[in-house]
């Protein structure tokens, strides 16, 4: 299964790339990705983040739907690179309820219905990516500081189970989370 991490590791430093420019393409690379990583993570035992990447297939489908302008108003800087917003105040309490909620019934199918060795960081990264997922196709700045603390548990405990071409793709993630983070803050700036 390596060539298969190695291959999902790739396409992920794409997507994260495409991610960083704000480029309507990453929703391409999100959908090979998570196909890729279906088979990588269930073998290795992480069963959370195995359903987590059903979710991120169906969530590049949503992106794809919302960048394209369809599920609402698309601000362009050109034609392949969207003007992102901030979150809304009001959606504050409600994503952190969410991600509580969410962290809390993920953990609990895995105690109780699997072998995973690791079922409340497994829980911790796969809640808070859905709701950073979601947070992504709705173009909110602030999904990239809640990429940055998913990405910096990830690598940690890809690096426990022994991914370690994940570990680094997930190492680099965090990195560029910071540097996406600044970028999109920019072009919000230069949008006014």
């Amino acid at each position: 299964m390596n060539y298969l991490e190695l291959i999902g590791t790739l396409t992920g430093i794409a997507y994260l790339w495409l991610e960083y420019r704000a480029s309507i393409y990453l929703w391409i690379a999100g959908l090979i990705m998570p196909a890729i990583y279906l088979f990588v993570y269930y073998r290795a035992g992480l069963y959370a983040d195995f359903g987590i990447n059903v979710y991120y297939l169906l969530a590049s489908f949503y992106g794809l739907y919302c960048w394209m302008g369809r599920g609402h108003t698309t601000q362009t800087v050109s034609e392949n690179v969207i003007i992102p917003t901030r979150t809304p105040k009001r959606l504050y309490g409600r994503l952190l309820l969410l991600s509580v909620l969410l962290l809390f019934g993920i953990a609990g199918l895995l105690i109780r219905f699997t072998d995973s060795n690791v079922p409340w960081l497994d829980s911790f990264t796969t809640a808070l990516s859905i709701v950073a997922m979601w947070m992504l196709a709705r173009k909110y700045v602030e999904q990239w500081l809640v990429w940055i603390g998913v990405d910096a548990v990830s690598c940690g405990l890809y690096v426990y189970k022994a991914l370690y071409f994940t570990a680094v793709l997930y190492g680099i993630y965090t990195i560029i989370a910071v540097l996406g983070y600044r970028k999109w803050k920019q072009l919000i700036k230069k949008a006014i």
